[in-house]
């Protein structure tokens, strides 16, 4: 009998279907099970919500135990969209006193995908947030009225006082950004947005628990799903120890109250920041609840930027507070000793005209930081650029190298965001600057009295000082003791010394010492403390001269170093003298003493920002 080959191979063609049927059956049935977890969370959530608990923020003390930043409970309407059902908007617009436009504008935006990336109809949306006391206790009661709904508690900050906003930062909400790179967060979370609330937003935030509900077949919870039995509390985030003396802050503030400019004081001992006051500032408070993005969006608009910490991220020519570095550095460098005599008369350098002001002439080194002569630190870097046998290029490049030690020209670390490195040019930058032409001492010869191309920030100026009171050594500059019961990060035990020798910071504090004693900083001088200092009158293109200071005291013994940057504030005995001699004072002995009360008025009451006659956009 004949063999039907045809039947045979149609039976392996049909064999061979229905088993890729089956095999692309089995495939889906994996995928809707096992990877698409659409279903999955569909099917749960008809039975389970996952309700997130969120854990109390770590709170701040200040360096005295004084508690400055701590949590209120706050209350957010959430949602899950599938489980909505037909509900009485008037009557939840009268619950939250809203009116239905305001419900129907945040139902939007809860559902945009642009601005809520992650929506999901079967997972929580947060649909209003920020409930006041009330609106929370009379939507509790009627929460049985709207299906779907439920409240989810958390904690929003407050504070012991309106002061130090630009130290302490703020919390917002999570951006699509957030939520992308860090998978702690999911849409309507909090993060810290500036300060210690950003640089510190791991330790500060904790762990999330959960909680697992059970909800019969119309949504409702019907209690704890095994008695909580698989629930996960929280862990609250850990507190902050400050370096801050909020006492010696808020005076910080009031004292440049109508002013516009900086104030950054250090302990040199350990480079914990005391205070760190940018004016104008604002009242944290104004970031925190239901006018947040409108509070924000004026601060923004405010032509004196109160967001703009001008303590770190301005970068102002640093004038005369600048001639200690140079001085260090020819010492240094062997381009003058003790003895060197540079005279200071018909105002001219080497041809080049120098603004100076009436003293003795010729005048060696500590003479020339009592009375802050111009003309000694000019013919010291010409000396020192324009030295024989060497190009002025490896000789400002050498320079450079001093400086960049000394804290300038780069971010010092600071545990804050957004510090500037202010600037210190290199011999690239005037290369560039004179086209191949070749310069010399003479071409930058502004830069040794801190004008010209030098910038630097009020925190480099005040780690400089706190170098000096150290004689020799600094530690980076910080905001933040302790986290919890643990130390802070060791590269804030870390001490940096510059390679110039402790002899020649010992010349230079005696030099400032005898500006207090007899000299550009006589304003300085408080009674029974040795106070070491150093005027700055920077020149402004733009208006007044800036008026600065640095300090620090006691001369042998320094708690504090300081610095004070006052714009548009003429001399830098004006402002700066005086606002840096009330605050040493304050911190050292709690008080300000009798005779020096009119002092205190005056700066208390002064407004520079009317006298500069300057207009600022």
């Amino acid at each position: 009998m004949r063999k039907d080959y045809n039947l045979s191979k149609r039976k392996y063609v049909i064999g061979g279907f229905l088993c890729t049927v089956v095999l692309i059956y089995i495939i889906r049935l994996f995928n809707l099970q096992v990877a698409d977890d659409h279903y999955k969370a569909n099917a749960e959530s008809n039975a389970f919500l996952r309700r997130i608990i969120y854990p109390a923020r770590g709170l701040m003390y200040d360096r005295n135990g004084k508690l400055v930043v701590f949590n209120q409970p706050a209350y957010d309407v959430m949602i899950i969209p599938k489980d909505v059902g037909k509900f009485d908007t008037t009557a939840l617009c009268q619950v939250l006193d809203i009116t239905p436009e305001i419900l129907a504008e945040k139902w939007a935006e809860m559902k945009s995908p642009r601005k809520n990336p992650g929506y999901s109809a079967y997972t929580p949306q947060k649909l209003i947030s920020h409930l006041s006391q009330a609106d929370y206790g009379r939507l509790q009661e009627k929460l049985y009225m709207f299906p779907g709904f439920f409240i989810q508690k958390r904690t929003v900050r407050e504070y012991s006082s309106p002061t130090a906003a630009n130290v302490l930062g703020n919390i917002r909400e999570v951006s699509a950004k957030d939520v992308a790179a860090d998978e702690y967060y999911r849409p309507g979370d909090y993060t810290g947005d500036l300060g210690i609330e950003k640089s510190y937003e791991k330790a500060l935030r904790g762990i999330k628990g959960v909680e697992i509900l059970m909800k019969d077949a119309y949504g409702r919870i019907k209690g704890k799903y095994e008695e909580g039995k698989h629930d996960v509390a929280p862990l609250a985030g850990h507190n902050l120890t400050l370096s801050i003396d909020i006492e010696l802050q808020k005076y910080g503030e009031a004292l440049m109250q109508n002013k516009i400019g900086a104030i950054v004081a250090i302990e040199p001992k350990t480079g914990e920041i005391l205070a760190l006051v940018t004016a104008p500032s604002y009242d944290p408070t104004l970031l925190v609840g239901k006018q947040r993005g409108k509070n924000y969006a004026a601060l923004v608009r405010d032509p004196y930027k109160p967001l703009y910490d001008r303590a770190l991220q301005a970068a102002y020519p640093p004038g005369s507070t600048f001639k200690p570095t140079q001085g260090l550095i020819f010492l240094q460098e062997g381009t003058i000793n003790t003895s060197t005599m540079y005279p200071c008369y018909h105002g001219y350098v080497n041809r080049i005209r120098v603004g100076c002001h009436g003293h003795g002439s010729p005048i060696a080194i500590k003479p020339a930081l009592q009375t802050s002569c111009n003309a000694f630190f000019c013919w010291g870097l010409k000396n020192f650029i324009d030295k024989r046998g060497t190009r002025p290029a490896k000789q400002l490049e050498k320079w450079k190298d001093y400086m960049v030690e000394m804290g300038y020209g780069y971010r010092l670390g600071v545990d804050l965001p957004s510090e500037s490195r202010g600037f210190i040019p290199n011999p690239e930058y005037y290369n560039k600057s004179y086209r191949g032409v070749n310069w010399s001492a003479n071409s930058i010869i502004s830069i040794s009295i801190g004008q010209g191309e030098v910038l630097a920030t009020p925190l480099q100026i005040a780690n400089l000082c706190a170098t000096i009171a150290n004689r020799g050594h600094f530690f980076t500059p910080h905001v933040v003791k302790a986290i919890s019961d643990s130390v802070i990060d060791p590269k804030y035990t870390e001490r940096h010394t510059p390679e110039i020798n402790r002899e020649y910071y010992d010349v230079v504090a005696e030099g400032m010492r005898m500006a207090v004693l007899g000299g550009t900083c006589r304003g300085a001088a408080l009674p029974g403390i040795e106070v070491a200092g150093k005027t700055g009158t920077a020149q402004n293109p733009h208006g007044k001269d800036h008026s600065a200071f640095m300090g620090f005291a006691p001369y042998n013994d320094p708690k504090i170093a300081i610095c004070v940057y006052v714009e548009n504030a003429g001399f830098g005995a004006t402002y700066g003298v005086p606002i840096g001699s009330l605050m040493m004072e304050k911190y050292l002995t709690g008080n300000i003493s009798p005779g020096r009360k009119g002092i205190e008025e005056r700066m208390l009451n002064s407004n520079t920002i009317i006298s500069s006659g300057v207009k600022v956009h």
